[in-house]
């Protein structure tokens, strides 16, 4: 509609122009022919029309090409506020940031070891293994307690279980008398340590000192031994290659080849 409007209004314009350019010529012949005031002023003011009239309607005004979809759509978006636009961008790129950021994220979220995993870490893929009961696999911490009672850390069971499946493990203790003994043997399998098959009974070795314990540690040669009482550590650190001391205050290392937890599940990360 807007275009044919502007198209026979270009059409009057130059049907003006014309009737303008004859009267004009026919005009300018009789006003030579008989110059006068009048004539001229007439002439002058003829010319003024002529000169605006060219000025407000171009001789050929321009016809818009039609846009693309694209173009459109463009447009509409340039037409937003400025504000406007610049928030849409940045919600886009802090958008588009997040979920790359989330994905970096997730490929490099680190992945926790399995118990497996972390039991050959810690024992550094030794194949021999000597432990003491009381105060590391027990509860009790005497060979006096064991005449009453006898009492499986159930925190440790999970532990000791995964050693026994790719170690030789020998359990070890002090005990009074032979009452004390089949009790530990009996809270032992109570407890389910000789039905997975890694350790038998055989392995479960008693005598009745200090002394005896720590030669059993000396004649097996284990890559590690773990235990409770601090002079057995340190007596036994030269001849071992690892050991792991458990008591409640962790104190000082006695030896660079030997460590020190609160417990054993919580020297393997299982706390």
């Amino acid at each position: 509609m807007a275009e044919s409007s502007k198209d026979e209004l270009l059409q009057l314009v130059k049907q003006l122009s014309s009737f303008l350019s004859v009267k004009m010529s026919n005009f300018f012949t009789i006003a030579f022919q008989k110059l006068d005031v009048l004539s001229v002023s007439a002439l002058a003011g003829f010319a003024v029309a002529i000169f605006f009239t060219w000025k407000i309607f171009p001789s050929a005004p321009q016809r818009r090409q039609p846009k693309r979809q694209s173009a459109r759509a463009s447009s509409s978006v340039n037409n937003l506020p400025a504000n406007a636009t610049v928030e849409m961008s940045g919600a886009s790129t802090s958008s588009d940031d997040l979920r790359a950021q989330d994905v970096v994220d997730d490929f490099f979220q680190p992945v926790k070891p399995t118990l497996a995993q972390l039991v050959r870490q810690k024992l550094c893929e030794g194949r021999k293994v000597t432990c003491r009961l009381l105060g590391v696999v027990l509860e009790e911490t005497s060979p006096e307690e064991l005449q009453k009672t006898v009492t499986v850390r159930s925190s440790v069971l999970e532990v000791l279980l995964e050693i026994t499946k790719f170690c030789d493990v020998y359990l070890m203790e002090q005990v009074l008398d032979d009452e004390s003994e089949k009790r530990v043997l009996l809270a032992l399998e109570e407890a389910g340590i000789f039905s997975s098959g890694g350790l038998i009974k055989d392995k479960v070795l008693f005598c009745s000192t200090e002394i005896g314990r720590t030669s059993f540690v000396r004649q097996l040669e284990p890559d590690w031994h773990i235990d409770s009482s601090f002079e057995i550590s340190s007596q036994l650190a030269r001849f071992i290659k690892y050991q792991l001391h458990i008591c409640s205050s962790r104190p000082e290392r006695l030896a660079s080849n030997v460590f020190c937890s609160t417990s054993l599940d919580h020297f393997f990360g299982c706390v």
